[in-house]
């Protein structure tokens, strides 16, 4: 619905850019789902449709990822934001992909683990597996 759902100028050209040199590109549509579910309805109507779909974190890139060259469908994950699990025995946590780094040690405070900064900075941690991150500590 509307409040899921943009084609405003000013929020398309938010999310046509990130950190990079690269000029700006924003899609036709930004929309914001809420669950995984949403994300494959939103996807397989993109796919059908043969529309471009552009994934959105914090847009703290440094590679023009989010720019929608092609136009299409961004895909803003932020509301997707739930730390779904977490194992103090492995190390390990399941995150949705608009939890922030910061986010997560605030969960984390008190268990005597936390996520370094040098990993993903402040962008959101679903970037972190363009980088080969398991959404678990330790990433490369």
């Amino acid at each position: 619905g509307a409040p899921n759902v943009s084609t405003a100028v000013a929020v398309r050209e938010q999310h046509g850019h990130d950190e990079s040199m690269h000029a700006c590109a924003p899609p036709d549509a930004v929309v914001w789902p809420q669950s995984v579910g949403q994300v494959q309805e939103l996807a397989a109507l993109c796919y059908r449709c043969r529309v471009p779909m552009v994934p959105f974190g914090t847009g703290t890139g440094l590679e023009g990822g989010v720019n929608a060259v092609q136009g299409g469908v961004c895909f803003d994950l932020s509301r997707m934001d739930a730390i779904a699990e977490l194992s103090l025995e492995d190390f390990s946590v399941a995150v949705e992909p608009g939890v922030t780094r910061k986010a997560l040690n605030s969960h984390l405070r008190g268990t005597g683990l936390w996520f370094p900064v040098g990993t993903v900075d402040a962008g959101a941690l679903g970037s972190s597996r363009g980088w080969g991150c398991l959404w678990s500590w330790g990433c490369p």
